[in-house]
């Protein structure tokens, strides 16, 4: 058996096949899933990874053989996922996904009835140690359990187009990167019911990726929708992950729009329907977002990097809505999850109301330079941090922990925090102009 207790992570599990999991190591993972969470019954679904109908076959055995009643949904998206644990009764839903890593890859990601993350703090970590441990996990079944179907697709895409007017929306020209992965296969069931003129990039399911892979953050994997939306004068691009819960905006010029500017649009439109609500921006999120937040007298929380984190805040604050710099987007009417289709279809339907070219959409919020993020390898993270703080406490206006360590100056702000995986530093930065970008980023750099 291949079981690696590494590919356990805050999130999700996420493996290379066959080396750190196999089917055994699946159906391991399975028994201590009902081991741990007594199940009475399961939703279990698949992307289009080459060995996720062979994973996704092993758990659907070994839950069966332990007396749990499974739902096979077939190939879901990772937001489909979410609304079949909010709608459906069933105590857990499985997605088998590796998101946007390469080919060789692949894992899971879980969550409870109600659309509740499994995660590093509320049983990721268990599952691993009951999984690599010598304990006997298989449970007796107590009835001959049962395996029925069900197909997410149509009611996800009600729910999902529910989120805006589509009478208001304009017949935009579209291309749409769907990176061979599940974009590929929701995006003809909106098409039929959305006005765009779509053009189609990559839409074939295939776990091989042959094109590119399927992780838009990355600006090399943008590139064949830059050209694709110049070549047709397109008035957007979209380029969707992997397994279909992030989702990057290009503009008709071919320029990527970031997440903070995305983030600032969907703020601008849903406070225009919900005024003076709680929006929630990650500590990354530049400051434009909470200017309009203020603008519409609604209330700013500013909250910690991580879906699990941000969801828990989400429910607690009552939050309508949190955008992230890496293209997670969460709405409260979406079970406090994130969505990429609601983010991008938001984003549009402010360019109809607004009769705007997406370019010019940008430009209404796009005041500030930034560096983007910046990535340093250092060995004592805590130390390099704190040595920062030292160096500007006595001249900035501001600091804080809340994320890493955050330093604020009138004309500009910057944040520097540490990945919880590698020995990374990551490093933010914001300013009022270029000039001022350019010297505070040499000053930090250096």
């Amino acid at each position: 058996m291949a079981l690696d207790p590494q590919i356990f992570k805050d999130y999700d599990i996420r493996a290379v096949v066959p080396d750190q999991l196999d089917e055994a190591g699946i159906k391991r993972i399975a028994q201590a899933i009902v081991y741990c969470f007594k199940p009475k019954s399961v939703q279990v679904g698949r992307d289009m990874r080459l060995t996720s109908a062979s994973f996704q076959k092993a758990l659907i055995d070994t839950f069966l053989t332990s007396g749990v009643n499974v739902v096979d949904l077939g190939l879901t998206a990772t937001d489909m996922i979410y609304y079949a644990s909010a709608t459906y009764s069933e105590d857990l839903a499985i997605t088998v996904s590796a998101s946007h890593n390469p080919p060789e890859y692949n894992g899971m990601k879980m969550v409870k009835k109600g659309a509740i993350a499994v995660s590093g703090d509320s049983g990721i970590y268990q599952l691993r140690d009951l999984a690599v441990s010598n304990k006997d996990l298989f449970v007796k079944p107590i009835q001959i359990a049962k395996l029925t179907q069900r197909n997410l697709l149509p009611g996800w895409v009600d729910h999902v187009l529910k989120f805006i007017d589509l009478t208001k929306m304009k017949p935009f020209s579209v291309v749409i990167d769907a990176g061979n992965a599940m974009a590929g296969y929701f995006m003809p069931a909106f098409e039929k019911q959305l006005p765009w003129r779509v053009t189609r990039l990559f839409y074939d399911l295939d776990g091989r990726f042959p094109n590119h892979l399927p992780s838009p953050i990355e600006p090399k994997n943008m590139q064949s929708l830059i050209d694709k939306v110049k070549a047709v004068k397109a008035d957007v691009g979209m380029a969707f992950d992997g397994d279909g819960d992030r989702v990057f905006l290009v503009d008709e010029t071919g320029k990527i729009m970031s997440g903070t500017i995305m983030t600032a649009i969907i703020t601008e439109n849903l406070l225009q329907k919900y005024p003076k609500d709680s929006i929630l921006y990650n500590a990354i999120v530049g400051r434009i977002v909470p200017e309009i937040i203020n603008k519409h007298q609604a209330k700013p929380v500013r909250v910690r990097v991580g879906h699990t984190l941000i969801k828990e805040a989400m429910r607690q604050q009552n939050g309508l809505f949190c955008g992230e710099h890496s293209g997670h987007y969460y709405f409260r009417n979406n079970f406090y999850a994130d969505s990429a289709i609601i983010a991008a279809l938001l984003v549009l339907e402010l360019m109809s109301q607004k009769n705007l070219k997406l370019s010019q959409l940008i430009k209404l919020y796009d005041k500030y330079p930034n560096s983007g993020e910046i990535n340093f390898q250092v060995k004592d993270k805590q130390s390099v941090m704190k040595q920062i703080e030292a160096n500007y406490k006595s001249k900035a206006e501001l600091t804080d922990w809340l994320d890493g360590i955050t330093i604020w100056f009138s004309d500009w702000w910057a944040n520097v925090r540490p990945s919880n995986t590698e020995p990374l530093l990551r490093l933010n930065l914001e300013a009022d102009n270029q000039t001022i970008l350019k010297e505070k980023l040499a000053e930090l750099v250096k």
